[in-house]
């Protein structure tokens, strides 16, 4: 970030650091443990990065920066975990009726519409560091990467009236939610409804 402020230049960097907690009985690690708990961090080594770099980024933009930078200090977080996706794989004689109703949603109920996001990004192949812009459109969350490169809405009730407007931005790709839909019949009108109006879209429902 400081060769960026002094040049004016975009370059770009990956940390990787994990969450190894900060024990206590680790004398050579009191002061971060005090300045973690002072902040109200969580205890351990990856919360510590974080809040260095916010800190290292707010003082190079106090100092004098190149007039051709950006003065973007910003970075963006992310976590391997398990997939969003509930585990569906059973065999007939496993399952009971009562099963059913917990296939009704695919989705692990603990998961964000971002987690699902990135989960797309990664299946597709698209660069996680591109810019993401968030929208209301017909009254639900509309995610824009990197512009039109990826148009997703994870929110339950998407309408036609939706699906024309994103239709009519003519993404590259767009993805909803499997049963985010209000009805059956918009769910299927939507590959027709892009078909007409942006054919180049590929689309995908997770």
């Amino acid at each position: 970030m400081d060769v960026n402020a002094r040049t004016g230049s975009n370059r770009s960097f990956l940390v990787v650091q994990l969450d190894e907690p900060i024990r206590e009985d680790d004398k050579d690690a009191a002061q971060s443990l005090k300045f973690v708990r002072a902040n109200g961090l969580k205890d351990n080594i990856a919360e510590l990065a974080k809040e260095r770099i916010r800190r290292a980024g707010k003082k190079i933009l106090e100092g004098e920066c190149h007039p051709d930078w950006n003065r973007d200090v910003g970075f963006r977080v992310l976590k391997v975990d398990t997939s969003n996706m509930k585990d569906v794989y059973y065999r007939p004689d496993e399952l009971k009726q009562s099963d059913l109703l917990d296939m009704v949603d695919n989705v692990k109920e603990d998961r964000t519409s971002e987690d699902l996001l990135f989960q797309v990004l990664v299946d597709w192949g698209v660069d996680l560091t591109l810019p993401i812009r968030r929208e209301t459109a017909q009254g639900k969350t509309v995610f824009f990467v990197d512009d039109n490169a990826l148009v997703a809405c994870f929110d339950r009730g998407v309408t036609e009236e939706l699906v024309k407007e994103l239709a009519k931005r003519e993404p590259l790709r767009v993805v909803f939610r499997d049963n985010g839909f209000v009805s059956d019949a918009v769910k299927i009108n939507v590959e027709q409804i892009f078909r007409q109006l942006s054919p180049t879209t590929d689309v995908k429902s997770i």
